[in-house]
């Protein structure tokens, strides 16, 4: 009864009791002119107990102040700072007895100890997934009440160097990395439901355990037979973190959400077909997890991983509720995005699960966390998993959620994985490095919706999985089709879920005036039909994706759509939309695959004499022909225009943990056609390249004071971006471009990250932009185009510059007193901007 009372108290107060990341923490103010007012609540450094290399108090205690100076720069930007500790691999929570001599087993190796080769023994030939390593030689012995002094030293050291509140986080990993665990692999092998690292290799959050008369810190009797892991768990956690000093608890891999980390398949999907009778089960399971767990560890926050995949895609394949666990009142941070899809270039999946996952949130906290070394596995990212390029810093630092006001959320906290590497090794290149990419990506977030906006729809995913279980390959498919048009190039990185879409537009219409909406087809009679057809009629610009299968006439007729039998397969298209340019093209056929790609095709035109209707892309099957993409904008809807795209995934399920892309040499690429179709909105990114086995730029686009933000990653450096959007070509600051029949081409490095304030719709010539000082004390800025030829240009100066104050002169320099060019205020939709016509030579604009 006492643990039921204590867990009602957590579900009222939530967050407020024992957080380390409080947003109303005032204990160290940050001056006004630090990040602009964008820094964070907290900042987290990650390590491993590797680089207390001896067990020494004095020694701790330089270790610790080591950390914290070299992070110093940064950590002046945070309310709160945290240590996260990588200890073990949650296994010193499983075994702890309540006694502080007991002897800690801790992550002192490189590889995997829970194999049959002990440690350092074996074939030279074993991948270190195969056999583990001490780090070094005779590293020290600790106990449980050292632990407990290096945690105090670190509240204490960290306080001294930073001026802020210092907090320490405890770990628990599901798998078998990091630390030998008797108790996972031979104890208690039962709790091993998950496979990603091998059969049964993954302890499962519902899974229940043996009888076992071992003490316990929470079962001095022992573990009685049929104990729901979540409660041994939670009371071990409870005892352990009061004991050794810890303020917050953080759940690696997946654990909490499901049974399956990092697969494409799970408890629901086994990559052939979906078995919703289980979902039931599961979900109450999984439910039950957090309930138990809570009863047991009421008082300590939680911060957790989730899984490498997407809302959606969890729902459909392992009946994760994430709704469920996001109001279960259980004071937990949702999932950050995640650090192992971005590995593997595949930022598709990375951005689409860190979207997907933020749409909603338990309240407005939510992370970013970048991967600079692994403290396990002999690898240091930064230097050799991106070689010292930034793009997977620029890229999901671009991301920002909408809420239901309108107000931009960016992420609260920041966490660094890890500060050590796998030799307990500290470089103080990595956070030299780092540290200004980080501020730069900061200083430029998101500050109001970006031109394209995901309405993802997070409440129809969980409603359809749970209560109209036959659409569970469309819940399956709308995530994997979207990350493989990221992948595409299709630059999407603002979100709003479709619940915080309809109470926004209701109150602020106007919002997404310069902004194309992404989102799927609404239900038959649903608040999001009706808000949708309100916001095209009045000028809206949307892009609706998925079958239509459970649309309503009303919704249908918009569209002109209807549905006709079903074909999947080998299919032939046809395409009206302006390409990339491949010497090698891509091919004209594409595999539909019913199961990946949320059932067979059934879209057609209802009214192929409807004069506002146009066709853009088709699909032939024989004699059978459907229509996969076309666009409608009727005159009396304002300017305003729909496009719909069907979709296929172009994806399969193979012996990969992630679905696997059709190879685009032999097929083509249906998620491509959603960058293509942007043209219908005036916005074309296209392409030059050898051939389609090349991989494609990765684009994130973004509003930030008024001007734009491009941030990508080109793993194939010799293709050419070429981009004209409705206000013109943009042209990015501090580079030049060769204009090409109005586009801006420019051959891209790695990862980039630039500016644009300034379009111009030119032919052909070669133009620059570069930033000029401002030479006069009432100007913060000025810059200089030259390379003009009869131009039309349009600025987005800083958003609180009018027209007044906006100067623009023909070339000269200092003290620039050039002829002056007339300013005038450029198109209604084209937001806070100004256009100058007929400019010719060099320009410089100055506010």
């Amino acid at each position: 009864m006492n643990r039921l009372i204590s867990y009602f108290i957590l579900v009222i107060t939530g967050s407020l009791m024992y957080s380390c990341y409080s947003v109303k923490h005032k204990a160290s103010p940050i001056p006004a002119n630090t990040l602009k007012g964008k820094s964070f609540n907290n900042i987290t450094l990650e390590t491993s107990l590797k680089p207390f290399k001896k067990n020494d108090k004095a020694y701790i205690k330089s270790v610790a102040r080591e950390m914290f100076t070299q992070w110093s720069s940064l950590l002046r930007h945070a309310d709160t700072v945290c240590i996260m500790l990588w200890t073990s691999d949650g296994s010193e929570i499983l075994n702890y007895k309540g006694k502080q001599n007991q002897p800690l087993e801790w992550a002192k190796y490189i590889g995997n100890p829970n194999t049959k080769h002990a440690v350092g023994s074996g074939p030279k030939e074993l991948s270190l997934h195969e056999r583990a390593y001490l780090y070094m030689e005779n590293p020290p012995d600790f106990t449980y009440n050292n632990l407990r002094l290096i945690i105090s030293t670190l509240k204490e050291v960290g306080a001294q160097v930073t001026g802020k509140p210092i907090k320490v986080g405890s770990t628990f990993d599901p798998g078998p990395e990091f630390a030998r665990s008797d108790f996972k692999y031979k104890k208690h092998p039962e709790i091993l439901l998950g496979n990603a690292m091998g059969t049964k290799s993954f302890v499962n959050c519902y899974s229940v355990l043996n009888a076992d008369k071992d003490s316990y810190a929470g079962f001095p009797k022992g573990i009685p037979a049929n104990t729901p892991f979540g409660r041994f768990f939670g009371r071990q956690s409870y005892h352990f973190l009061k004991d050794m000093g810890f303020d917050y608890l953080w759940l690696s891999n997946g654990f909490g959400f499901g049974m399956e980390a990092w697969s494409s398949k799970g408890a629901i999907f086994d990559g052939k077909e979906f078995d919703a009778g289980k979902l039931a089960e599961v979900q109450a399971k999984n439910l039950e997890f957090w309930k138990i767990f809570r009863m047991e560890c009421p008082r300590f926050q939680v911060q957790t991983r989730g899984t490498n995949l997407s809302t959606g895609t969890d729902l459909a394949r392992d009946g994760v509720d994430l709704r469920g666990i996001y109001k279960g009142g259980f004071n937990l941070l949702p999932p950050p995005n995640s650090p192992w899809a971005a590995l593997d270039g595949d930022f598709g999946m990375e951005l689409v699960g860190y979207m997907s996952r933020i749409s909603e949130l338990p309240d407005n906290r939510y992370l970013f966390r970048y991967y600079t070394h692994d403290p396990w596995w002999v690898n240091s990212p930064w230097f050799d998993r991106y070689g010292g390029e930034p793009h997977d810093i620029y890229m999901p630092m671009a991301v920002s959620r909408i809420d239901s006001n309108g107000g931009v959320t960016l992420p609260t906290q920041l966490n660094f994985l890890s500060i050590d590497n796998s030799f307990g090794n500290m470089p103080a290149q990595v956070p030299d490095e780092v540290i200004p990419h980080i501020l730069k990506a900061r200083y430029d977030a998101p500050t109001t919706a970006g031109p394209f906006v995901w309405v993802y729809p997070f409440d129809e995913y969980h409603d359809w999985t749970y209560a109209q279980k036959d659409r569970l390959k469309e819940v399956y498919f709308g995530d994997w089709f979207i990350r493989q048009a990221i992948n595409n190039g299709f630059p999407l990185n603002t979100v709003i879920s479709t619940g915080s879409f309809n109470r926004l537009i209701k109150s602020r219409p106007g919002y997404f005036k310069e902004s194309v909406l992404l989102t799927i087809v609404p239900d038959a009679g649903s608040v999001l039909e009706k808000e949708l057809i309100g916001f095209i009629e009045n000028g809206g610009k949307v892009m609706i994706y998925g079958p239509a299968d459970h649309a309503g006439e009303k919704f249908l007729e918009l569209l002109n759509l209807k549905n006709i039998s079903p074909l999947e397969g080998e299919f032939q298209i046809e395409t009206d939309l302006e390409g990339d340019k491949l010497e090698k093209p891509y091919p004209k056929k594409m595999l539909h695959q019913a199961l990946f790609s949320a059932g067979g095709i059934r879209t057609q035109v209802k009214d192929k004499s409807e004069k506002t209707t146009h066709v853009l892309m088709t699909a032939k099957q024989g004699e059978e022909q459907r229509a996969v993409l076309w666009s409608r904008a009727k005159p009396e809807w304002n300017g305003g225009k729909l496009v719909y795209v069907r979709g296929t995934s172009s994806s399969s399920a193979k012996n990969e943990k992630l679905l696997t892309p059709d190879n685009p040499s032999l097929w083509g690429t249906g998620p491509l056609y959603l960058r293509y179709a942007l043209q219908e909105f005036g916005y074309h990114f296209l392409l030059e390249k050898e051939s389609p086995a090349i991989k494609s730029p990765v684009l994130t686009l973004s509003r930030s004071n008024n001007g734009f933000y491009f941030s990508g990653y080109v793993p194939g450096t010799t293709a050419k971006q070429l981009f004209k959007f409705p206000q013109g070509a943009p042209l990015l600051t501090g580079f030049e471009t060769k204009l090409e029949k109005g586009f801006s081409t420019y051959n891209l490095p790695t990862a980039w990250h630039k500016e644009c304030r300034v379009f111009v719709e030119q032919e052909q010539g070669i133009v620059s932009v570069k930033e000029t000082y401002p030479g006069d004390a009432t100007v913060s800025r000025r810059i200089e185009i030259k390379g003009l030829k009869n131009a039309v240009i349009r600025v987005f100066p800083d958003e609180d510059i009018t027209k007044d104050k906006l100067k623009a002169s023909a070339g000269a320099a200092y003290p620039w007193r050039g002829e002056k060019i007339v300013v005038e205020q450029a198109e209604k939709e084209f937001g806070n901007s100004y256009l100058l016509k007929n400019v010719t030579g060099t320009l410089v604009l100055a506010w």
